[in-house]
């Protein structure tokens, strides 16, 4: 038998190239991913110094200076910290439930990160149900939250799982109800055609405007879902000692300090992305990009400008939440369920019927 070694070379090289194909397009996977990880760990990192700068301001003190310029590397080395701590679990407890809660916690809200629109169809997901994947998925890291309460065999830990378990479910409604207003208006649910949609009449198109009763639901309610005060009832200080987080310490009690704030931004942003226009910065009428000529030196300044646009919004929103946390009260257990069920969830059924009717009427 003659085994022509031509054609053995061919079928080796022909194979080679596929693998390659392979890798480069596990690679071409990958960067996305790793980049949006990368962006948002930083952003995490300029909110946790933005907030200790405007608390310091707030309270008339100097906040921290020494960890780089301006102390910028403060929460940089609060993390170090943490990651040398050791990390105990309570003997009683159950192990598992104990190591998996944080994990869920922060997985479920960095998934959130998938369907942001950052940019002129910048997203890593462009679903369909793009904002209601985003409700689906937050609703997940309560259930972390609880497993991780529960774990602990403490009774703080489990009463401030309960606690955020209960709270999760009084505000996951209305904020579901205000995003399905802003999808009736858009006539889609995916993030980057309601961005869109608002851009077609400018400054006057936000959906700020459209929408203000569901604005302040909105509003309302992701504060409430970031246990941000005056809604931080699952880990009160005063009452539940740390709540759900009274047993960790170590990489996982920076677990959850690091999914409060990934939580905190990826709110900030969706308040951005349906009601601010997204990346658009518009004047009445006039879009700023085209105004400066932008659209004329390329996709890439285009993009980045997109950006800089939707982070600007982004910091700038978030000051409220960092505001409130120095000014007003922490609510009772009963003020903050009434608030959530006898209030909100009244006002956000009749936006969505005076949403509803308006379209109608417009058909």
């Amino acid at each position: 038998m003659i085994i022509d070694t031509t054609e053995i070379e061919t079928i080796n090289s022909f194979s080679k190239l596929e693998s390659l194909k392979e890798v480069y397009g596990i690679i071409w996977m990958l960067v996305p991913i790793v980049t949006l990880v990368l962006g948002i760990t930083i952003g995490v990192l300029v909110i946790v110094w933005l907030e200790r700068e405007i608390s310091a301001g707030i309270q008339q003190r100097i906040g921290p200076e020494y960890a780089g310029p301006l102390g910028i590397l403060q929460a940089l080395a609060d993390g170090t910290k943490l990651l040398l701590k050791e990390n105990l679990i309570p003997s009683t407890g159950d192990t598992r439930l104990f190591s998996i809660g944080p994990s869920i916690a922060v997985i479920s809200i960095f998934l959130s990160y998938s369907v942001i629109p950052f940019g002129d169809h910048l997203v890593l997901a462009d679903l369909s149900i793009g904002v209601f994947f985003w409700i689906a998925i937050s609703s997940i890291a309560p259930v972390g939250l609880l497993m991780s309460g529960y774990g602990s065999n403490n009774k703080y830990s489990f009463l401030g799982g309960l606690r955020a378990a209960a709270q999760s479910i009084s505000y996951e409604i209305p904020l579901a109800l205000c995003v399905l207003s802003i999808s009736l208006l858009s006539n889609s649910s995916s993030t980057v055609d309601i961005v869109e949609a608002q851009s077609k009449y400018g400054f006057w198109g936000w959906n700020l405007w459209r929408q203000p009763i569901g604005f302040i639901v909105f509003l309302i309610s992701s504060l409430a879902e970031c246990e941000r005060l005056p809604f931080d009832l699952p880990e009160a200080e005063e009452e539940l000692v740390a709540g759900y987080q009274t047993e960790y310490s170590g990489i996982k009690f920076g677990l959850f300090y690091i999914a409060s704030y990934l939580n905190l931004l990826v709110s900030s942003l969706f308040v951005t992305v349906l009601y601010l226009g997204g990346w658009n910065l518009s004047i009445p009428y006039i879009f700023v990009p085209e105004l400066f000529g932008i659209n004329k030196g390329g996709k890439v300044f285009g993009t980045l400008i997109g950006i800089f646009i939707t982070l600007a919004k982004t910091y700038l929103f978030l000051f409220i939440p960092i505001a409130t946390r120095w000014t007003l009260p922490r609510l009772r257990m009963d003020q903050l369920l009434n608030l959530g069920w006898k209030f909100l969830l009244p006002i956000s059924l009749g936006n969505l019927l005076l949403t509803t009717s308006s379209q109608l009427l417009s058909l």
